[in-house]
């Protein structure tokens, strides 16, 4: 069941509060404009260093070879990363031959969620509603049961063992003749499950401890009670006929898990810890955990073809390092030319590019908000009233804000792109006065032979014959 939790908080302490946030939100907003500016740099300077190293690397034909012509440039070549270094886990006792070793560890517990509602209420108090949910999850650190805010759940959660997460990695491994430097092993990502092969004693000292971990919490289990013989009984035939079936169900079902059991070669299984390929778990049913209960899962990272571009600095690599500082070097998976390469870090430079921006932007809004946040909390006295300021003042923020973003990252580009920048607005500047000016006479000259064109028209005259004189006639007599 859901546990509540009402706090109400006084209006003169949310205008204290609201006052305070307005020296936050400065910083925030000098942060968010520095960050604006800084983002606009990097993206410029990878750009230029991509574009530079773009047209500097040269193909690596032979990685299995020390080729010495090729000392000091940028390669682009693919061989198979391999290694002969052995890498032991020596808290379990486990190994392998691998580029690196890694020990994940995952806790079952209880886990508090909360879900915040709150309400504005005449007078400028506010009510907050929290609500505590809890469930049983796999996380990666034990959760301190007794910070929870019920009482039913404090105190809840334990742990049968406390082991670290880990990771190992080899010291030299090689790319064809040559040798990966530690930044380049690093970014191999060949991962595969390791089978574990840890001895019966330490599972045994792993069990003895589990064990009392286990009775300590949960108490010491009482053994079970023997079956009482019961009364012979009569089955008819039919039920005979049943049970028959029934057994030999079981018995089938019986064989087929001795089976896999019999091939689950590293399969091993105490009474409160278990060993089955790649995980040790400590429990007592790895199929139904328990609060308390611990896994730990092993891989490793084996050999792989991999494609390197970096410089190469003897029998080994060394970053590329560009005309404005920016270093370069790189290791994908696989077989990848070097202009497939360039092109996805300019891709993901890209990426960032607008990442950056699109967070720059949402902190500077922010910052506004702490900033100008008290007009709408005075208000708070009277909910509908402050609704209604603090929607104006989150749209002004909004338009201020976008606005002084994208006039930063203009300056920016100014700054460390003055050439394009300035084509771009004497482009910009030019397109205004075409349509303020050239365009504004055009509109008068068309707008005037629309007029021309749409004034009434004087009638038409007509020329028509003249009239014949008349000639004068006799007086007729009658």
């Amino acid at each position: 069941m859901a546990y509540q939790e009402v706090t109400t908080t006084g209006y003169g302490t949310r205008v204290g509060r609201s006052f305070k946030s307005i020296g936050t939100g400065f910083i925030l907003f000098c942060a968010a404009t520095a960050l604006l500016w800084w983002n606009e740099g990097r993206a410029v300077k990878t750009a230029k260093m991509l574009e530079e190293a773009g047209g500097a690397w040269v193909e690596m034909p032979n990685p299995g070879k020390i080729d010495k012509n090729l000392d000091g440039e940028l390669v682009c070549g693919t061989a198979m990363a391999t290694t002969e270094d052995s890498l032991i886990d020596n808290q379990f006792g486990v190994g392998s031959k691998a580029i690196a070793l890694k020990r994940k560890v995952e806790y079952y517990q209880w886990v508090e969620h909360s879900e915040s509602h709150s309400e504005d209420k005449l007078g400028g108090k506010e009510v907050t509603t929290t609500t505590y949910t809890y469930s049983q999850e796999w996380v990666s650190s034990p959760v301190q049961s007794s910070q929870f805010k019920d009482p039913a759940y404090q105190n809840k959660n334990m742990v049968l063992t406390t082991v670290e997460d880990q990771e190992q990695w080899a010291e030299n491994v090689n790319f064809g003749a040559y040798k990966l430097n530690e930044s380049l092993i690093h970014s191999i990502s060949s991962r595969e499950a390791m089978e574990l092969a840890i001895s019966e004693n330490l599972l045994t000292q792993f069990d003895k401890a589990t064990k009392a971990a286990y009775e300590r919490f949960y108490g010491v289990q009482q053994p079970a009670q023997p079956v009482q013989p019961t009364q012979n009984v009569v089955l008819s035939d039919s039920a005979k006929a049943v049970a028959d079936s029934l057994k030999a169900v079981s018995d089938s079902i019986q064989a087929v898990t001795d089976s896999i059991m019999k091939h689950a070669e590293n399969k091993k299984d105490f009474e409160y810890v278990h060993q089955a390929g790649n995980v040790l778990y400590y429990g007592k049913v790895p199929g139904s955990p328990q609060v308390g209960d611990v896994r730990v899962t092993f891989e490793k990272i084996v050999p792989a073809k991999v494609t390197v571009m970096s410089v190469v600095d003897g029998d080994s690599f060394k970053p590329f390092k560009a005309k404005n500082g920016k270093r370069f070097q790189t290791l994908v998976m696989g077989k990848k030319t070097g202009d497939e390469i360039i092109e996805d870090a300019q891709d993901a430079n890209s990426m960032w590019t607008w990442v950056f921006r699109i967070l720059g932007i949402f902190l500077v809004v922010t910052a506004l908000k702490m900033i100008f946040g008290f007009l709408s909390m005075i208000l708070k006295v009277v909910p509908f009233l402050s609704s209604i300021m603090g929607f104006g003042v989150g749209i002004i923020c909004w338009v201020i804000g976008v606005a002084w973003s994208l006039i930063v990252i203009a300056l920016a580009w100014l700054f460390y792109r003055p050439i394009l920048a300035i084509c771009l607005i004497a482009i910009a500047g030019f397109l205004v006065w075409v349509f303020a000016f050239k365009g504004k006479d055009k509109l008068k000259e068309l707008a005037a032979k629309a007029s021309a064109k749409n004034a009434p028209q004087p009638a038409a005259v007509v020329p028509t014959e003249p009239a014949a004189p008349t000639t004068p006639t006799d007086n007729i007599e009658a």
